[in-house]
């Protein structure tokens, strides 16, 4: 009887670890040309605490360079960003920061308070996917689904990508433990050039109001925010497409004046930043590269140091040896992707 037992346990277990091994090599591993979908887990490597916060789309994670802010002000930050990171994941991925640091500051973008709804599947699973299971993941993946989408295959992210057996490729073994690293403390680097062409002007809408949602949202992250005496800065990215309308802008001017909070809008101080968008962007003005994003972190670092007091930690070995570390694997990023770019 012990002997059936034993054996039925270790069929089960057989069972349990084919299944998860099967889980993880058919799940997207987002190490190719999209690997958005792989900066979210990568916060829960860091070793060390961070003073700001920022969070957001790739208005945050491609505009804002982590590195130069500490080169700089000796400031640790990092960017919890996803693609088209929708303002209750913006949400979620906060509370759950909060219940690993503290920090003095946090950024968020406000360019998804355009949405008021969920909106594609595939955004949704670059930044759920990979948080680690919490309260706060349970409740963004109920925030977050379309109508297409099922809680359980979140759970079981196996019954989502079964049908992946025929896209397989060596990188799905390769990377099915582990991952090379992608960003910088969250910051996505990108060193190509595309200078800013004419964007299409922008079309009218019926109801410039945000949405009852995403400002109940907005609410919720100030109150988060006010509750763990933490400063929230909410900040519009100075490129100009996607279009800010100005009645968007006013709503979120007054949003902040009447919240005692404070809101910044980039566009109109491009020229003050030093940014010029014939050589600051590698996609034609959609995004800053590594030039323009070093930019934005001097100007913004610098209304940072002087608004806030954040403390220069360059001189704090609690900190030193890993920022080391970090810059030296920065440099090395630039130059792999400059001599990409001369082949």
């Amino acid at each position: 009887m012990k002997k059936k037992i034993i054996a039925s346990v270790l069929i089960i277990a057989f069972l349990i670890a084919g299944l998860w091994f099967a889980q993880r090599l058919l799940m997207p591993k987002y190490m190719g040309k999209i690997v958005e979908g792989a900066m979210v887990e990568e916060y829960y490597k860091e070793t060390t605490d961070h003073d700001v916060i920022f969070i957001g789309d790739c208005e945050v994670y491609e505009n804002f360079s982590t590195i130069k802010l500490w080169e700089e002000y000796g400031i640790t930050s990092y960017i919890r960003g996803s693609s088209q990171q929708l303002i209750w994941q913006s949400y979620y991925l906060l509370e759950e920061t909060l219940k690993y640091e503290k920090p003095k500051v946090v950024v968020f973008n406000v360019l998804s308070l355009k949405y008021d709804k969920p909106q594609k599947e595939a955004y949704n699973r670059m930044t759920i996917d990979g948080m680690k299971w919490s309260m706060s993941k349970v409740n963004d993946i109920k925030a977050s689904m379309t109508e297409d989408e099922s809680f359980i295959d979140y759970v079981f992210p196996i019954l989502r990508y079964h049908s992946r057996w025929n896209e397989l490729t060596g990188d799905d073994l390769k990377y099915i433990f582990e991952k090379d690293q992608v960003t910088h403390n969250g910051y996505y680097m990108r060193v190509d050039v595309r200078p800013q062409g004419e964007f299409p002007e922008p079309m009218p809408l019926d109801d410039y109001s945000f949405g009852d949602n995403a400002m109940k949202y907005l609410d919720m992250m100030t109150k988060l925010c006010k509750d763990n005496d933490i400063e929230l800065v909410l900040i519009k990215a100075p490129t100009e497409y996607p279009y800010w309308y100005e009645e968007w802008d006013k709503q979120v001017s007054d949003y902040a004046d009447e919240n005692g909070l404070t809101y910044i809008n980039m566009i109109p101080l491009q020229e003050e930043i030093g940014l010029d968008m014939s050589v600051d962007t590698y996609d034609a003005g959609l995004h800053l590269n590594l030039t323009g994003a070093e930019k934005m972190s001097v100007y913004f670092g610098r209304w940072l140091v002087d608004t806030y007091g954040l403390e220069d930690h360059r001189n704090d070995p609690k900190y030193t040896k890993v920022y080391e570390e970090k810059i030296e694997y920065y440099n090395k990023m630039i130059e792999e992707q400059k001599n990409n770019l001369e082949e």
